[in-house]
């Protein structure tokens, strides 16, 4: 019975210590010490929240840009990411009237940027790095994955990116920047401010996810997938798309299983890779 006894405490002990610890490091600046000097509302806005787990090494990340339309909303650790064997890292950037187009697109290669080169400090494989976000959270994933002059800035290869991930995204010009110019919200554009404009085939692996086309916001499924389509016939040999019937814009919850399933789904192309 003592021997059962001595088992059974070093089975708990040994669980105890297998359990992931996360930590959550909040507001980190992503520009400089200058430029956050120089600039009031950067210094306000332009902050990220890094969610990780503290006894791993080389743990992959998703960087999470909120929704809002480019002019509000907040940065956030969504609970579905959570206890992942992942860090989740939530971005602010800064929104409409306060600036324009394009400078949330750059403040969402900054974050990106600042977190490929200092993730490796908390644990995590800076290879490993993953961009999603929800609504304009998907647009400046794409935009950013897609448009390699904005991280380029930084001295970062936009094709290092593990995978991009947007939820229901625009892959036109996004509704604010062309508010932002005076162009009515049914006249589609596709300019260097589109997703669309700069489809190649040498990108990131590409998961687009949206809600059910006769519930999104107008044209939103019709856009990604005409996405999808412009990347498979330029030769892009990674690009999905899923569709979640009976859900609207609002379909993250549904979507977030999908998004851990692609990173695990590329975390094993890379381990195989390695291992050949």
């Amino acid at each position: 019975m003592k021997h059962l006894l001595t088992i059974l405490l070093l089975m708990v002990g040994v669980t105890v210590m297998a359990q992931t610890v996360y930590q959550t490091d909040l507001n980190k600046h992503y520009y400089s010490d200058e430029e956050n000097k120089a600039d009031a509302y950067k210094n306000e806005r332009c902050v990220l929240d890094i969610y990780y787990p503290e006894n791993l090494k080389g743990f992959a990340t998703i960087v999470w840009f909120h929704g809002g339309g480019l002019t509000g909303g907040n940065k956030e650790i969504p609970e579905a990411l959570k206890g992942k064997n992942i860090a989740v890292i939530g971005v602010n950037y800064r929104l409409y009237p306060k600036v324009k187009a394009p400078e949330y697109i750059n403040d969402a290669a900054a974050a990106v940027a600042w977190v490929m080169k200092n993730i490796e400090t908390y644990g995590g494989d800076p290879s490993l790095v993953f961009v999603s976000g929800h609504s304009a959270g998907g647009y400046l994933t794409s935009m950013v994955g897609l448009d390699k002059s904005y991280l380029s800035k930084y001295g970062v290869d936009a094709n290092d990116i593990a995978g991009l991930i947007p939820f229901s995204g625009h892959t036109i010009t996004h509704f604010t920047v062309r508010a932002e110019r005076g162009i009515p919200g049914e006249q589609a554009i596709v300019d260097s401010l589109a997703p669309l404009y700069h489809v190649r085939a040498d990108a990131p692996p590409l998961l687009l996810i949206t809600g059910d086309r006769e519930m999104e916001m107008l044209g939103r499924y019709e856009e990604n997938a005409y996405l999808m389509r412009m990347m498979k016939v330029i030769g892009h040999k990674d690009t999905r798309l899923f569709e979640l019937d009976g859900y609207g814009h609002g379909m993250t919850e549904p979507a977030f299983p999908l998004l851990i399933n692609e990173v695990n789904r590329i975390l094993k192309l890379h381990k195989d890779s390695a291992n050949q």
